[in-house]
């Protein structure tokens, strides 16, 4: 199977497990509790597998694509990107504290847990690099629109999660409860990026199958 469907697949494992984790463990209301919270206590492996799902996606995404990301830009958003893939690995492997737990409170798997998240903000930089060497890909020519439409969603989803959660958290300092949507943002966010990663490999399996070489030199 190639690396394209591998992440098809995986990033499909992740958006099912992730939807199982709404039903199972119903009590952690998706309106103001983000989706690392659903790792706190019983099925939490659920969410932790999810997150190494994802991490497996972004994995197979970068594989599929990289004879286009030959050059220094394309090295640099490489970089960033498995930084940002380090950072979901750090998040499933350590349980975040709950929402609202005091600074002085936080244990050293939720400060680690909360590294990772940060590390997503270089992921994020990466995936638009890996936007721009694409758009500049001649292999990549027939899925240019394509590209834009998944971009134009990661930033969307991007920055209706990030500004929306940052102006909330400032507005209720950083006290979140049933009348502070940042599940609903945050959500939004983990799905402009799952979106991404779908279209890129649908993309990347159809230019396989019209060239013979997939993802073959890219502009300079």
């Amino acid at each position: 199977m190639s690396p394209a469907r591998l992440s098809v697949l995986f990033n499909g494992l992740f958006i099912g497990l992730l939807a199982c984790l709404h039903v199972i463990k119903s009590d952690v209301a998706p309106s103001w509790h983000f989706i690392s919270e659903y790792a706190i206590g019983r099925y939490g492996w659920v969410m932790q597998a999810a997150f190494v799902s994802l991490a497996t996606a972004n994995v197979m995404i970068w594989l599929a694509i990289r004879e286009s990301l030959q050059t220094a830009w394309g090295k640099v958003g490489s970089g960033m990107y498995w930084i940002g893939t380090l950072g979901l690995v750090l998040a499933a492997i350590f349980v975040t504290d709950p929402v609202n737990t005091p600074v002085e409170s936080r244990t050293t798997s939720g400060n680690i847990h909360n590294l990772g998240g940060a590390l997503g903000l270089l992921g994020f930089l990466g995936t638009l690099i890996f936007s721009a060497r694409l758009l500049r890909s001649p292999t990549w020519r027939a899925a240019r629109r394509a590209v834009w439409f998944a971009t134009a969603i990661v930033v969307l989803g991007f920055l209706i999660s990030f500004f929306g959660i940052t102006a909330i958290a400032t507005q209720h300092q950083g006290v979140f409860g049933p009348d502070t949507p940042v599940g609903w943002l945050n959500r939004i966010g983990i799905l402009g990026g799952c979106t991404w990663l779908l279209i890129i490999a649908r993309q990347s399996e159809r230019l396989a199958r019209l060239t013979p070489r997939s993802l073959g030199p890219s502009a300079n």
